[in-house]
């Protein structure tokens, strides 16, 4: 047995020292392989069953491959091939993350995304039916896609029925079933009454909820009596861009498809750093929809007067349609988070072109925006609390939003308020 090892390593007469190599070659790499486990340990990020813990053993699997195959130089040298450039893809991206050096870590763990379904006109929307495990409880949607429980247009028939737009923080992505704002926003308006449906999804900009309001405002076979618009946030993403298009479609509308991971050819969590590149090439190759080309601009505080316009003649065809149609619409202004964002003086990279420091103006414009011409617009602006107020004059803000809802339901949208 000994002697049958010793010249499975190229250590016995007649050595073969391609075999000795290959041997030293996987241990290397299988001491750092192990380091870096050691260290993503230590840190807390690395846990059987996730993915980053599959690709450990999936590089560990081919390195013990190798040793096993050194008897068969050419086989193992493939195989050590694969595995140092897994190595180095996954923990050199890792590296370069942590540095800032390059904006993916094909390591992290991104399994909490959820998919979605490519859609022609919104570029990516939920199956309907899907279901997301949160660590607090689980998020459902509904046949249509929609975040909820499911309606009939007989249960609907006597309710007012309420339609809520917005990007992630209307869809309330985080938050378990119900506890959404949609869902709160029912009971304080009273279940037996009101119904409110939840159209919102993650990323929808004022351009998504365009098309949303134009072909998809209507659920369950039921019109709306009252739509709640709660915008702003996602639009200031789009600041400073060079010859930015109306639609936003010469970056953030595309980009939708993979940040929403809505293609079919999808391996961004394969434990394979190797298989994400190909599929990435695969899709520059031969899918129709193109990965937006990275888009050029240069950061400022000042307002960016293109996207300005823009924004308000999204709000104003938004309120066109819904009192063509007889609805009322309400306005609540989204406002952005920014001391959560950390240490002032960077650009960020979901709003590239837009200071840290320049980030909350930015956003309050986007809001302001809304509150001249209210009474062409629908109801006059709600606007979101300042951050950090007092949880007294939090309750306050919530009761206004819920007369000025109660308000304009009640009254209709037969003519502006």
């Amino acid at each position: 047995m000994k002697r049958w090892i010793a010249s499975h390593f190229g250590l016995a007469r007649p050595f073969r020292l391609e075999r000795t190599l290959t041997v030293v070659f996987a241990m290397l790499l299988g001491a750092v392989l192990g380091s870096a486990a050691v260290w993503y340990r230590l840190k807390g990020e690395l846990a059987v069953g996730t993915p980053l813990g599959w690709y450990f053993a999936y590089v560990a699997g081919l390195l013990a491959l190798a040793v096993l195959c050194a008897r068969w130089p050419r086989v193992a040298a493939v195989t050590l091939s694969i595995a140092a450039l897994e190595l180095g893809l996954g923990l050199g991206s890792a590296v370069l993350y942590r540095r800032d050096i390059t904006a993916n870590d094909l390591l992290l763990d991104d399994d909490s995304a959820m998919r979605r379904a490519w859609h022609p006109l919104l570029q990516a929307v939920v199956p309907p039916g899907t279901s997301w495990r949160l660590t607090d409880g689980e998020i459902r949607y509904n046949s249509l896609g929609l975040r909820g429980p499911e309606r009939t247009a007989k249960e609907l028939s006597g309710k007012t029925v309420v339609a809520l737009f917005g990007g992630s923080t209307t869809a309330d992505i985080a938050v378990p079933e119900g506890r959404s704002w949609g869902e709160r926003l029912e009971q304080i308006l009273g279940e037996d009454r009101y119904a409110v449906i939840n159209h919102a999804s993650e990323l929808y900009s004022t351009v998504q909820i365009v098309l949303q309001t134009a072909f998809y405002q209507s659920a369950f076979g039921v019109q709306p009596d009252c739509a709640v618009y709660y915008v702003g946030g996602v639009d200031v993403q789009n600041s400073h861009i060079r010859n930015l298009d109306p639609a936003y479609a010469d970056y953030f509308t595309p980009s939708l498809i993979d940040s929403l991971r809505a293609r079919r050819i999808d391996a961004s969590t394969a434990v394979s750093p190797l298989l994400q590149y190909a599929s990435r090439l695969l899709v520059l190759a031969f899918d129709t929809v193109r990965p937006p080309v990275t888009p050029t601009g240069i950061a400022a505080p000042q307002p960016d007067a293109d996207l300005t316009d823009i924004y308000r003649r999204n709000i104003r065809t938004i309120s066109a349609i819904n009192r063509q149609r007889g609805i009322a619409v309400v306005w609540i202004g989204e406002i952005v988070d920014v001391p959560r964002l950390g240490d002032e003086g960077g650009a960020e990279d979901w709003a590239p072109f837009v200071r840290r420091e320049a980030l909350w103006a930015a956003a309050l414009r986007a809001e302001c925006r809304l509150a001249p011409g209210g009474g062409s617009l629908g109801r006059p602006l709600y606007r979101h609390p300042p951050l950090g107020v007092h949880e007294k004059r939090l309750r306050r803000w919530r009761a206004l939003c819920r007369r000025g809802v109660t308000q304009v339901c009640a009254h209709g949208g037969a003519e502006d308020r």
